[in-house]
Formats: structure tokens, sequence, C-alpha cells
């Protein structure tokens, strides 16, 4: 299984990422690897949302996404694999918490292949990608925001 964690604090309020981690449908804008993003279903607090993807290669996948607000202002996006053509399991999650007049997002996933990938080689394909993930979260608040 391969695993990745962050945490990083971004400049601009816990509603404001959370509003952008949400907005799935403009990913496109600003994940180049995200080519597509669309919510399939939404009931209540839960959305089914299919991302088409290029890395290496163009795949897409379905995730079953949670967003819930907890208390004092944190609020939490998680979600689970529900079919696509790469993955075996896929699952993780955003904690976005106020600090001060910036935020702190945890960030965490972890995904098991579908076809054989060694195990160095799937945590890199995890890993490496979450730097360039989050650095276009910050450009995407300097965006919107201009912070």
């Amino acid at each position: 299984m391969a695993k990745a964690q962050t945490s990083e604090v971004f400049k601009c309020t816990a509603e404001q990422l959370y509003k952008i981690v949400t907005d799935y449908s403009k990913y496109p804008e600003f994940l180049s690897e995200v080519k597509k993003c669309e919510v399939i279903k939404a009931e209540g607090n839960k959305k089914l949302v299919e991302y088409h993807v290029s890395m290496v290669k163009s795949f897409n996948y379905r995730l079953q996404m949670v967003e819930n607000y907890l208390e004092n202002g944190v609020s939490t996006v998680t979600w689970d694999f529900i079919s696509g053509d790469v993955f075996k399991t896929q699952r993780g999650g955003w904690k976005i918490e106020p600090e001060g007049s910036q935020c702190r997002a945890t960030y965490e996933v972890e995904a098991t292949f579908g076809i054989f990938v060694p195990g160095p080689i799937a945590n890199t394909l995890v890993s490496v990608s979450l730097p360039n993930m989050i650095s276009s979260y910050h450009k995407r608040i300097q965006q919107l925001y201009g912070k």
C-alpha cells in the first residue's frame, strides 16, 4: 500500500480553503493532472465524484466524498474509492483547521493499485505528486484571494 501525508499552513481562511477543496469541477483549472472532474451524484454531505486524470497515462476513477463541518471552524473532506481503471483501493482526506487569519490543512492518502506496481514505485507515485499538488493549492489561493 502506498501512503503519503502532509500538513501545511495556507494563507487563507479555513472556509476559503474548504471552498477550493470541495469545488471539484474547478480542479482542471489548477491541478494540471486533472483533465475533468464532475459530481455524478450529490446527496446531503456525500458526493460521488468522477476524476479524469493524466499522469503517466490517462485513467478515470470515482471517489465517494464526504464533506463535514466540525466544531470551532474545523472541516473535513474524506473519500473512499468506488471504481476506476488503476486503483484497487484509495482512501484519504483533508482536515482543515483555522490558525489565526490562516489555516492548517492536513492531507493524507493511501492507495493500492489494481495492476502490479512494485512498492517503492507505488510510494514514489503517491508521494512525489503530493508536493506538486500542495503547490497548486497555494497558487490557487493566490489566484482567487491574492494572498
